[in-house]
């Protein structure tokens, strides 16, 4: 493969791993337009999101087993294309029950083949040597995708003036971008001819028993779900900011998009911060961060007066929690996980950590719409600070148990 071929490849990775969430993810930046444009309360939005979380977990042991067995460019290819077909039919505005069902689709399209096609085709793009180095550049890559387009787009939805049409026409631009992505890879990416002919070694019920008797584990399991539950919260930043002090949904969606900047600045330095202090000692410290910071929110009044401390609160939480899920994911050897069960560890991880993405929507949707304006904010802000702080502990546990050996195969017994 050629240099210019060889960056050609992670570029894709990164442009469709960022873009390829934004369709099921539109609500981040796009809350109150949503429910403009489809009728939805804040309980249906949190459903629908829910619905895709739940795809998503069911999806992850699924997909790596598929990712194994096909080609990165068949499931990435298929999978883009798949979600911009599913972006074109939302752009419809189909009945509520049929979003719900998109959803799903999302969800399974994505995690159950892109997911695992994407985290194994940056694998094969470094040495083992550089594994680091390779997912470095994708998770900043990501992030900065993520940001352009969705400042773009947000322009795009300003120009158009910001009403349900212009939503209609924003959602199908999300829909050809994916779709002229998924064409992308399948000229840029090539077939790994040795897959198919590769051994892949079955996991045991030993070394699923030896996974699920590591303290570190269940420990890290904690720390990803408390830690993607205050990501969760930052979604809520676009109707926060409109709902309790008034900005314009334009302004609005402008910090939900604008969040995003922070996120590869925050990613590497904790990477650096990490390596000089330890995983866990700046785990904890960034729990510690935004223990204080979602408590802030849970007492900070609404209005004008209050705006300035409100942006400025929400940069803190943003760079606290990008640089958590920059490095929680390595905590796997800070917690002494032995190398041998690194799939099965994850993939526990992976299921339990992520189940905000059921759970977080629909907690927020009926709080919002049980308690009306700010105080709906202040009580799911509230509920995220118990949760960072339970994180902490667990964060806690993993640097009082960093010092101890931890075996490095995995029992049989």
């Amino acid at each position: 493969m050629t240099n210019i071929r060889h960056w050609l490849v992670m570029t894709i990775l990164c442009l469709s791993g960022g873009v390829i969430f934004f369709l099921p993810f539109l609500r981040e930046v796009y809350y109150i337009p949503m429910q403009e444009a489809f009728g939805y309360n804040n309980t249906q939005l949190g459903i629908q999101m829910s619905v895709f979380g739940a795809a998503s977990l069911l999806s992850y042991f699924p997909g790596g087993w598929i990712a194994d067995r096909y080609s990165a460019r068949k499931l990435i290819t298929g999978a883009t294309i798949a979600v911009g077909l599913g972006g074109f039919y939302f752009s419809t505005s189909p009945s509520y029950e049929m979003g719900i069902l998109l959803h799903a689709y999302w969800g399974a399209a994505i995690s159950l083949t892109f997911w695992g096609a994407m985290i194994k085709a940056t694998r094969n793009w470094a040495p083992a040597d550089e594994q680091g180095r390779a997912f470095g550049i994708l998770e900043g890559g990501r992030g900065l995708s993520e940001v352009i387009f969705s400042t773009a787009f947000l322009a795009v939805f300003a120009w158009l003036g910001s009403e349900a049409d212009g939503l209609m026409r924003v959602i199908q631009l999300f829909a050809v971008t994916n779709i002229l992505l998924g064409i992308a890879a399948w000229f840029i990416l090539e077939d790994d001819e040795h897959s198919a002919q590769d051994v892949v070694k079955k996991v045991g019920l030993a070394e699923v028993k030896t996974v699920l008797k590591m303290p570190a584990v269940w420990l890290i399991s904690l720390v990803v779900m408390t830690a993607y539950s205050a990501y969760w919260g930052t979604f809520y930043f676009t109707p926060y900011a409109t709902d309790a002090f008034g900005l314009s949904v334009v302004i609005g969606g402008a910090i939900g998009a604008g969040k995003g900047w922070l996120k590869p600045l925050a990613a590497i330095g904790a990477g650096f911060l990490a390596d000089k202090i330890g995983v866990a000692t700046s785990v904890f410290g960034f729990f510690l961060i935004l223990i204080f910071s979602f408590t802030v929110f849970s007492f900070l009044p609404g209005g004008e007066a209050f705006l300035i401390p409100m942006l400025i609160n929400a940069v803190i939480v943003s760079m606290a929690v990008f640089a958590l899920r920059g490095i929680y994911f390595a905590l796997l050897e800070d917690g002494g996980v032995p190398t041998a069960v690194t799939g099965i560890a994850a993939g526990v991880v992976s299921a339990i950590g992520f189940t905000p993405d059921v759970f977080m929507p629909l907690i927020g949707g009926v709080l919002l719409d049980a308690y009306p304006g700010v105080a709906g904010y202040q009580i799911l802000y509230g509920f995220i600070a118990v949760l960072c702080a339970a994180g902490a502990v667990a964060a806690k546990i993993l640097m009082n148990r960093a010092v101890e050996p931890q075996p490095e195969e995995p029992s049989k017994g």
